[in-house]
């Protein structure tokens, strides 16, 4: 096959498709049916064909592409199967000129390669890589460092980034129960009151940061003291949408990858030295493993920020999905799909996973709109860590949904909440049924859910209590290792904001509460999700600062609002005293619950006596629930009037209730009563 023809014929489709597609919605007329079929056809059969012999005759599989380099040798390798020829230049720093230039060599499988015998540690590169008689010039896909802003690459020796101690560094032992913090970098130091030093302030360094005695910032303490076992970062790989030179005022969640193995620059304290922003990001790393907290990773590998990016360069149509009128296909909202499931791109992506694992010690990956990727691509991803860390050592999860329809390789499933049979046992999913059974549709500002005045959802939360293995869903999971059960994230509004929302207050009196009155009713129903979720089967994920009321000001979709409506306002802390101490309160019973915690496939069958008790109330219970393998009873009362639960016979423990999750009272009689807008969680003693 002639790949310089197909691939150019593609770019043509490409540019034909979006025109195509662009009169049709002007002429408010569908496409025209006889030539969208003609077209259809043969961009399908050129796309096979493509793809087909792409796979069959330069699949590399080897795992070096970039750069290696070590104290005697530096070797670059990249892969563009439709390259002429592609030239090296190589820089002294990020701005300077090119300072050298080389012919790079045409190996076997589309790749290029040249060596030199020293260490170019410390220099930037770039390729002029040549079709069709024209040059395009292009960062390295596989590069693992680069200038301020990510259009040059950086030769680096990676043993000379790590900080001191860091190749002894290993995650902290396994607790009983995972329990995952979502956290964005910069919102966790910006504010002042964080107690981090305003230089590190939104940096990989405020997590390293240590007073002169030892003691830790607040936020740092807070988050130590927490209970917490993971901490989840949003994407910290190098995203294009901040300008890394630029002032702190800027804000984004960074979800517009640029450069996937190489961190982001605007988190590190000097943009101009690309080995620092590898250095703090280990220090990181390093200091949240030191506190007892592991790490998972936010990656984005279903799109790239731009269409013309690193991958296009290098092998031009190959690494995006497209529609078959020649259009890019968009499942992603954010203009193209990568097209997962085609050998190189499941490489690409594998490798990365990868290497933040081994290189960065990361003990977890999250994927963004997983339903993007593939069964095939996500099960290859686990058995690859379990084989070089050790079966479930490294946690795996992930959005099972995406934007809008993509079209997928031949042969592959998307590893959406459909297929979630296929994917492997311990790959988790988002569980959106149990968010909005709990607080309601995050799409519908003012529809409420289980605890703030919805109606009709006593079935919803008795099946998300089983972690809806009781086939009461849309979907079956295999156990209750794949749910992750949250109220809130990044996306959509604080679960705080929500409440108040629901109650018809203006999202901008959403923060000026004084948690008596009016707002005493978000409290209380803020509790109760929390205490619904605590004691659901599943993994559990919750925002940071939703333990202290967290609010956006009713912003649902803040990606880039200003730092100082994203940051987490410690101050909080303070005036939420109660509520954060029974999150730590709920952390803490959580663990000690060995029937809450089980994962395995019959986790589910512990739970009992499912039951509606009259409208917004609901109980169940948990057999060998309790650390002696004592039997648990659990309700929740959302309605707005008292309920008298009846105890069945035995000597019932009072282990949590509304006000604090943290008791071992006696039931005084054989029933209890259940305050409105609250729940209680009992321990039968002699079982």
């Amino acid at each position: 096959m002639d790949f310089h023809r197909v691939a150019a014929f593609l770019r043509r489709r490409v540019m034909d498709g979006k025109k195509l597609y662009k009169e049709a919605l002007e002429s408010g007329e569908a496409f025209r049916l006889e030539r969208s079929e003609k077209e259809q056809g043969k961009m399908e059969q050129f796309h096979h064909d493509f793809t087909f012999h792409y796979n069959e005759t330069f699949h590399y599989d080897e795992g070096d592409l970039g750069v290696c380099c070590t104290a005697g040798r530096t070797v670059f390798k990249v892969w563009s199967p439709p390259a002429e020829r592609i030239e090296l230049f190589l820089y002294k720093d990020g701005t300077a000129d090119a300072c050298m230039c080389k012919e790079m060599q045409r190996k076997e499988k589309g790749v290029w390669e040249f060596a030199f015998d020293e260490s170019l540690h410390g220099m930037y590169y770039d390729f002029a890589v040549w079709m069709d008689g024209k040059s395009v010039r292009t960062a390295d896909p596989y590069a693992v460092g680069c200038s301020c802003n990510g259009s040059r690459s950086m030769v680096v020796d990676l043993r000379l980034t790590d900080p001191e101690g860091f190749t002894a560094d290993k995650a902290p032992a396994e607790e009983t129960e995972r329990i995952i913090y979502e956290l964005h970098i910069k919102d966790f130091s910006h504010d002042r009151e964080s107690g981090v030093p305003e230089a590190y302030r939104g940096k990989y360094k405020a997590f390293a940061t240590v007073g002169e005695n030892g003691e830790l910032p607040v936020c740092m303490e807070h988050l130590k003291g927490l209970g917490v076992t993971h901490v989840h970062l949003l994407p910290f790989f190098d995203y294009a949408s901040v300008d890394e030179a630029g002032d702190g005022n800027q804000f984004n969640w960074g979800y517009d990858p640029l450069n996937y193995n190489v961190p982001e620059g605007s988190y590190a304290t000097d943009v101009t030295d690309g080995t620092v922003r590898i250095r703090e990001c280990k220090e990181m790393i390093q200091a949240l493993h030191a506190n007892g907290i592991r790490v998972v990773m936010d990656v984005v590998y279903n799109h790239t920020y731009r269409y013309d990016s690193w991958l296009q360069r290098m092998a031009p149509e190959y690494y995006y999905r497209y529609n078959g009128d020649g259009s890019l296909a968009d499942g992603s909202a954010c203009g193209n799909d990568i097209a997962v499931g085609k050998h190189m791109v499941d490489n690409y992506i594998a490798d990365s996973v990868m290497y933040w694992a081994k290189e960065y010690h990361m003990d977890g990956f999250r994927f963004d709109l997983m339903g993007l990727l593939t069964v095939e691509l996500m099960n290859r991803i686990k058995t690859e860590l379990d084989r070089e860390f050790g079966e479930g050592e490294k946690i795996l999860y992930g959005e099972p949904w995406s934007a809008a329809d993509s079209p997928m390789e031949s042969g592959t499933r998307a590893a959406s909440k459909k297929n979630a049979d296929g994917l492997m046992d311990g790959i988790a999913i988002f569980c959106d049924d149990t968010r909005d059974a709990i607080k309601g549709d995050v799409f519908k500002e003012k529809e409420p859910g289980f605890v703030n005045g919805g109606k009709g959802l006593e079935k919803e939360v008795l099946h998300a209590v089983t972690g809806w293995r009781d086939g009461g869903g849309e979907f079956c999971p295999k156990s209750c290792s794949q749910i992750i059960n949250y109220v809130s994230a990044h996306d959509n509004f604080t679960l705080w904001d929500k409440l108040v929302m629901c109650l018809g207050v203006n999202g901008d009196e959403a923060g000026a509460a004084d948690l008596d009155g009016f707002w005493a009713d978000v409290l209380e129903q803020n509790k109760l999700a929390a205490f619904i979720c605590f004691t659901c089967q599943g993994r559990l994920f919750f925002q940071a600062g939703e333990e202290f009321g967290r609010t956006k000001l009713g912003e649902g979709n803040s990606f880039r609002s200003p730092p100082r409506l994203n940051m987490l306002c410690w101050e909080r802390v303070r005036r939420f005293e109660g509520l954060t101490d029974y999150y730590r309160q709920l952390i803490r019973l959580r663990k000690s619950l060995p029937g809450l915690c089980d994962k395995s496939p019959a986790a589910a069958e512990r739970v009992t006596a499912r039951s509606i008790r009259r409208p917004k109330v609901v109980s169940f219970q948990v057999e060998r629930g309790g650390p002696l393998g004592e039997r648990l009873l659990i309700a929740y009362n959302a309605s707005d009037r008292p309920f008298s639960l009846s105890l069945p016979h035995g000597r019932w423990i009072v282990r949590a209730d509304g006000r604090s999750a943290d008791q071992r009272r006696p039931a005084q009689r054989n029933e209890i009563g259940i305050p409105p807008c609250s729940g209680v969680l009992l321990l039968r003693e002699g079982d």
